[in-house]
């Protein structure tokens, strides 16, 4: 008789059970907070619909017996799998009020990838301000996650009153070219269903790809049938010119170049062809049930589970107020399988907790910030002043590094919950090497080639974004989540205020002036943090690739850690896990 068992079970069938249920005082207290949360949600989903209404409606590409982007991907997509990115991202807010493209992680017959398509309601899908930056972003997840980049070509091409902000530059339109045959270069393979007319620079993602498919109305081509040919460029349009150009326009009889009779039945470029558009997609799900992927029996320690609190209690336990602080172990165990935890030296280093989870059966590791009081902490004040919780400290920042050191020896993706107001200042700071241990740990981050999913819960401040794996310091970061309450800011809006005018308010008072007008400007410096920190305004920016309700963050870990061990391109065999057994000692 045959027996088996998960991996390294004494370690991973049962770990430390961790959190506990809310109270009906804590819930009962936490009735303002909900409201403000959700106050926030709907700001967000305000933002979301506007973004999904851009351009022209719906009713009328489906007149046109056409789907939307929004149709094609709720076709394509596995149910419940769609974890949409970079949905408020608008860098220059551009008039559009979005960037052209829809993008994010979702399984498609069962298996994770990244996937991207053009709106084909706002301008035909034409190259716009931010897109490129935004393709950029989704091309590196790909890379990242080693998982298939899944395209839904639908371009008119270049924005031509705009061109100067999409066409040339080292990140711009034409970067996918370069970008895919890396991606190719390394055995991620690019899937792309074509629909419509892709003139020039829309022929990019059209022929760049490992696989083209394409429905039957589609074509791609260098130019467009619109470029009318033979005109004798003078510098400018005269009448002479422009009556050249009206009996060229009417006397064009030409089909659209490119087409299917072109790149199927000649060049063959396209590999399929589809009467519907439905058939196009149907043919990326074929092409995706051939991709690379582990059975996730290979990976799995344990049966998946949920938490056994309920999401909903994080918008209880996460304060509003950023003043406030809270139990971060009541958020984690609302996160992690069976709310369960292994911690990793939870004595040393207080204001930040290391350790392993499991999500959906998978070893996950977690970083986050404590919050609090640290009486007779850090060593090295000698009492002079506790530690705050949010901020890192000389233990905190050698235990991170340390952890994320055999992290990287055990291949184990990392979940950063990220609070924190930044590192600690001062000449005891200094001496205690807090300059070069924050840099140490960016330093074993970069070390690693471990994938990382960075959650701004509350705050992202001042250099401690940057360490604790935020998208600007590192190059293993997935994607960054923001919550109803993020704020990101180099440091807060009263502080900073502080820092710009403490001077001048001296030198005013000492001059016997009226201070009035330096508040005022003290006042508006800090309205401007406020408005330019917020959920929004940082997805609006890029500051975080996606807001997401507290409710909803399991669903993206999920997605990251399950796309983490897809097709990971290296292995550390279960058994010979190092973390678990020093963690045990």
């Amino acid at each position: 008789m045959s027996r088996k068992q998960t991996p390294l079970r004494p370690y991973f069938e049962k770990m430390a059970e961790i959190g506990k249920a809310l109270s009906e005082g804590e819930v009962r207290r936490s009735k303002e907070n909900i409201e403000l949360v959700r106050e926030q949600e709907a700001i967000i989903a305000q933002e979301v619909e506007r973004v999904k209404n851009a351009g022209i409606p719906a009713e009328k590409i489906h007149q046109r017996g056409g789907m939307t982007i929004y149709d094609r991907l709720d076709y394509l997509v596995d149910k419940g799998t769609w974890s949409p990115l970079h949905t408020l991202y608008n860098p220059v807010d551009n008039e559009e009020g979005c960037t052209g493209v829809v993008n994010g992680l979702g399984k498609i017959e069962g298996k994770w990838a990244v996937i991207i398509g053009f709106d084909n309601k706002v301008m035909a899908g034409a190259w716009i301000a931010g897109q490129a930056e935004n393709i950029l972003m989704v091309t590196d997840l790909a890379k990242r996650l080693n998982i298939p980049l899944v395209w839904l070509t639908n371009c008119s091409g270049v924005k031509l009153m705009e061109q100067e902000t999409v066409y040339a530059g080292r990140r711009s339109s034409g970067a996918p070219f370069y970008r895919h045959a890396d991606l190719n270069h390394l055995g991620i393979p690019v899937l792309n269903a074509i629909y419509g007319t892709n003139p020039a620079g829309g022929g990019y993602q059209g022929i760049s790809p490992t696989i083209l498919l394409a429905h039957e109305g589609a074509n791609i081509a260098v130019g467009g049938a619109g470029i009318v040919g033979g005109m004798n460029p003078k510098g400018h349009i005269d009448l002479e010119a422009a009556r050249a150009l009206i009996d060229g326009t009417k006397n064009f009889k030409s089909k659209d170049p490119g087409r299917v009779e072109t790149h199927f039945t000649q060049t063959a470029y396209f590999r399929e062809v589809h009467e519907t558009e439905q058939g196009v997609l149907d043919g990326i799900k074929d092409y995706m049930r051939m991709m690379p992927a582990y059975d996730p029996t290979m990976f799995r320690v344990a049966a998946p589970a949920a938490p056994k609190f309920p999401a909903e209690d994080l918008n209880m336990i996460l304060p509003a107020n950023q003043k406030r602080p809270y139990d971060a172990i009541q958020i984690l165990a609302r996160l992690t399988d069976n709310s369960e935890f292994m911690e990793y030296r939870p004595d040393y280093g207080r204001e930040v907790f290391t350790g392993i989870a499991k999500i959906d059966g998978f070893p996950v590791a977690f970083v986050g910030n404590r919050q609090g009081i640290f009486q007779g902490y850090p060593e090295y004040a000698e009492g002079a002043y506790p530690a705050v919780g949010g901020k890192h400290y000389r233990q905190g920042l050698i235990k991170q590094a340390e952890f994320v050191t055999l992290c990287g020896r055990d291949n184990l993706p990392i979940v950063w919950l990220q609070d924190t107001t930044g590192i600690d200042v001062g000449d005891l700071a200094e001496e205690a090497e807090l300059l070069a241990l924050g840099q140490s740990l960016v330093y074993s981050i970069e070390q690693t080639e471990l994938s990382m999913l960075c959650i701004v819960l509350r705050k992202g401040s001042a250099a401690a974004h940057y360490i604790m794996a935020g998208p600007q310091a590192n190059n293993n970061n997935a994607f960054t989540l923001g919550t109803p309450l993020t704020e990101i800011y180099v440091m807060h809006g009263e502080t900073a205020a502080a820092a710009s005018y403490a001077r001048r308010l001296v030198k005013e008072d000492e001059a016997g002036k009226d201070l009035t007008p330096v508040l005022d400007k003290m006042n508006q410096m800090i309205e401007d943090y406020q408005v330019k920190s917020r959920p929004a305004y940082s997805a609006m920016k890029g500051f975080v690739d996606e807001i997401v309700p507290l409710t909803e963050l399991r669903q993206y870990i999920q997605a990251f850690t399950g796309a983490n061990y897809q097709n990971p391109k290296s292995i550390t065999p279960v058994h010979q896990l190092l973390l678990p057994r020093i963690i045990k000692g």
